[in-house]
């Protein structure tokens, strides 16, 4: 009975899958050449498939109806198609790829045509399903996005693109990014690139996305924070030939040049190449002081057979910037005391110069049709010969103005190893994520050394009157490793990942964990050693072809090195992340939107010593609670629109002296609201002219110290800025002249009261300022 019974089914099942359709095809690029490694899904349902070295792909097993075929791959333009398939039908669609948006009007078929809008992670995330599928919210920040905006580092407009995102005032050379309660990792293509005083900020010259991960992700990237991770991925060379040129001038002096060069190095496509470079010399609202720099990013992929790549990438920017520190207004009444362009800076004082340079080879591998092998190595190299402008007090309305040697030298060497594969066990598959990952973080810092360099009546400052001979002479004699202070990171981790997909993958439980095990150096606590296995659990469930709802459970774990001014070491970071949220696509992918309603609760949080400059205490635990809302894409023909909302309620929830419970973690914002709206003509005399409008608003900010003196008031000003922007594209001939802080407000974008020096600090952003660019395409 039971051999009857399973050849019954057998039958039943075979002829199930024989009354279901086959769809086939090759995809190719504008000059007929096969595009390889393109992603090919059908719209609304799980099947996809990865172009190979010859561009042909083959979905199976597809139940008849009406799809929509869409290919797609970074740096070209998505195409889509419908089509109908009938039973049994075994039916052939090729797609042809372009990077010309007026080529793309002559095909006739059915694309994307929102530049905001990404259905995939990258390849770096190391995920094959679908934003949509995904337990997880992550936000991508497209090319085209960063480019509408004028964006040039990831210092600027970022965060506006992404909800519950913010930029932390610090320092001028990194990016210091919160969200969801914390400061957020740095990755770069899959690579944790976060050091001490790092990483320097990218340059979006050669920036094609920036992926923001919400919520722990570590269990495939690297112990990061509970809150997540933004992820910078670059250029890499698609296949066509094609550059583009990009000159902008703009307030304060700024004069900026780019070029991207995309290409063939061998005629059967095998060495392809893309190489980008920039330099710029740009000043601030802030006389004395200045940001220039240069990058050069090239990019060699070399195809050693149809199922094998090897791809080579070299980054340098230089940077020659005034003292870092000189961003900073001192005054002795408040954070809103003092002219937006007041400096502590005067006219001959050094420059301080970066060089930054990183290396990433990845070896890519299909070993068959389910299985994909990935290598990928880092090194990074960051040296900083410079010194830093501080204050160390006020004599009346007289600024105490001090300064210090600020070298740094930083080393980072990164592995990582993982394989995905496709596995299929009766009606369920499973989607397996599995690998090795291994990071060794060498940083030197040197600010032992100092000096006066004058005093200055904030309120009637007087500069340039201070000879270059009076400023102090650093030691330099000894290296870097001789006479910094040394602190060292390395970890060894190992992870798995199971989705599971059934009932037609409409249902995906994604079961993972990893153990890592880490050794913290530093010279206030020596060698810490700690390790500990993180586990996660998620579930997505399809509602129709256009809408989940998610729900997922995870932990985190953040090795901590260094200790309290008593010499108290650190415990590490526990942290644990509850989420559920809902996304939705509307006409077939043109614009997205998602909501998720989450709790962070972390242990062992360090927050800024209020009595010791430069030195942590470990609070105890926090809590941060909130909803976040996202919406992206082209809501009608020519209307490109971002717009978003985050309620973050960060409160801390455990002390080790029971005085801060219940009270804001410092440098955090309730409320996150950002709009950016860009409309294109499509059509008539008028056709290529495009405006844009957005608007950031933010409001319950803390800073960053006040919370520890009951006579000083915790809370920051709301800060709400307008910009827009006015463009015209002329086939390959574009121009745009962007316009911020259009209404020319006074604006803090961070503060804080520093005890120990009886002084309030600020950092005041630019009023009304414009940036005017030009490029064009050949």
């Amino acid at each position: 009975m039971k051999i009857r019974f399973t050849i019954t089914f057998s039958l039943l099942t075979l002829w199930a899958m024989a009354q279901n359709a086959t769809l086939k095809g090759r995809i190719t690029t504008t000059d007929g050449k096969a595009a390889e490694f393109v992603n090919v899904i059908l719209k609304g349902t799980s099947k996809g498939a990865v172009a190979d070295a010859e561009g042909r792909y083959a979905l199976t097993n597809i139940k008849p109806g009406t799809y929509t075929l869409q290919a797609s791959f970074v740096g070209l333009t998505t195409q889509s198609k419908k089509v109908t398939l009938a039973a049994g039908q075994v039916l052939e669609e090729n797609l042809e790829l372009t990077a010309n948006s007026q080529q793309l009007r002559e095909v006739l078929v059915t694309a994307n045509p929102s530049k905001y809008v990404s259905d995939y992670p990258s390849i770096s995330l190391r995920l094959k399903t679908p934003l949509l599928e995904l337990p997880q919210n992550i936000q991508v920040v497209t090319a085209q996005t960063l480019k509408d905006q004028q964006i040039f580092d990831m210092s600027e407009g970022v965060t506006r693109n992404v909800s519950g995102a913010a930029r932390s005032e610090h320092w001028e050379t990194y990016a210091r990014i919160s969200m969801r309660g914390s400061r957020i990792a740095a990755f770069r293509n899959g690579m944790n690139v976060t050091e001490v005083w790092g990483p320097l900020t990218e340059d979006m010259s050669m920036v094609e996305r920036i992926e923001m991960v919400k919520g722990p992700a570590g269990f495939m990237l690297a112990a990061g924070e509970p809150s997540g991770f933004y992820n910078v991925v670059t250029k890499k060379p698609t296949g066509l030939t094609k550059a583009e040129a990009t000159m902008t001038v703009g307030s304060f002096g700024t004069y900026r040049s780019s070029m991207d060069f995309d290409g063939k190095l061998s005629k059967d496509g095998k060495l392809l190449y893309r190489l980008n470079l920039m330099g710029q010399m740009k000043g601030t609202h802030r006389n004395y002081e200045f940001n220039n720099r240069v990058s050069i990013a090239p990019v060699v992929k070399f195809q050693i057979n149809p199922t094998t790549s090897l791809t080579a990438e070299y980054t340098l920017q230089g940077v020659g910037m005034s003292p870092i520190g000189s961003a900073y207004a001192f005054s002795p009444k408040g954070i809103s005391d003092l002219p937006h362009d007041f400096t502590m800076l005067e006219p001959n004082m050094r420059t301080t110069n970066i060089k930054d340079q990183s290396i990433f080879i990845t070896l890519s591998h299909s070993i068959n049709a389910n299985w994909k092998f990935t290598g990928q190595v880092a090194y990074l190299h960051y040296d900083q010969v410079g010194e830093s402008l501080w204050a160390s007090g006020f004599s009346g309305d007289t600024l105490k103005r001090t300064s210090s040697i600020w070298d740094i030298l930083g080393q980072t060497n990164v592995g990582q190893f993982f394989v995905n594969g496709d596995v299929q066990t009766g009606r369920v598959k499973h989607r397996i994520l599995a690998g090795l990952d291994m990071g060794n973080k060498d940083f030197y810092h040197d600010w032992s050394q100092g000096g006066i360099v004058g005093d200055l009546n904030v309120y009637t400052p007087v500069y340039g009157q201070i000879p270059g001979k009076n400023y102090a002479v650093y030691d330099r004699s000894l290296s870097i490793r001789e006479r910094g202070v040394r602190y060292n990171n390395s970890y060894t981790a190992l992870y798995v990942q199971d989705e599971i997909r059934s009932v037609n993958d409409k249902l995906r439980l994604t079961l993972a964990g990893r153990y890592t095990s880490a050794n913290d150096i530093d010279p206030y606590s020596g060698t810490v050693t700690s390790g500990k296995f993180t586990p996660r659990a998620g579930l997505s469930y399809s509602l129709n072809k256009s809408t989940s709802v998610y729900a997922v459970y995870d932990e985190s774990f953040i090795p901590q090195a260094g200790g309290t001014f008593e010499g108290k070491k650190f415990d590490p970071i526990i942290g644990h992340n509850k989420e559920v949220g809902i996304k939705k696509e509307w006409l077939d992918g043109r614009w997205n939107a998602s909501a998720s309603v989450y709790r962070i609760t972390k242990n062992n949080v360090l927050t800024a010593d209020p009595n010791h400059q430069f030195f942590s205490i470990q609070l105890g635990q926090t809590q941060t609670q909130g909803i976040e809302l996202d919406l992206r894409g082209q809501i009608v023909s020519g209307l490109d629109i971002t717009m978003n909302y985050a309620l973050t309620d960060a409160k801390i929830t455990k002390d080790t002296d029971n005085k801060q419970i219940n009270k804001q973690v410092p440098g955090t914002d309730r409320h996150i609201a950002n709009a950016w709206l860009s409309y294109r003509v499509r059509s008539g005399t008028a056709s290529g002219l495009g405006i844009s409008l957005g608007v950031q608003h933010t409001r319950g900010r803390t800073n960053w110290y006040g919370i520890y003196n009951p006579d000083v008031d915790p809370s920051m000003p709301d800060y709400t800025r307008f910009d827009g922007a006015v463009s015209y594209q002329l086939n390959k001939f574009g121009v745009a002249l962007n316009v911020n802080n259009i209404f020319n407000k006074y604006l803090i974008t961070g503060g804080a009261y520093y005890p120990w020096s009886v002084s309030y600090y600020s950092q005041v952003e630019a009023m009304r300022h414009s940036r005017l660019s030009i490029n064009y395409t050949f």
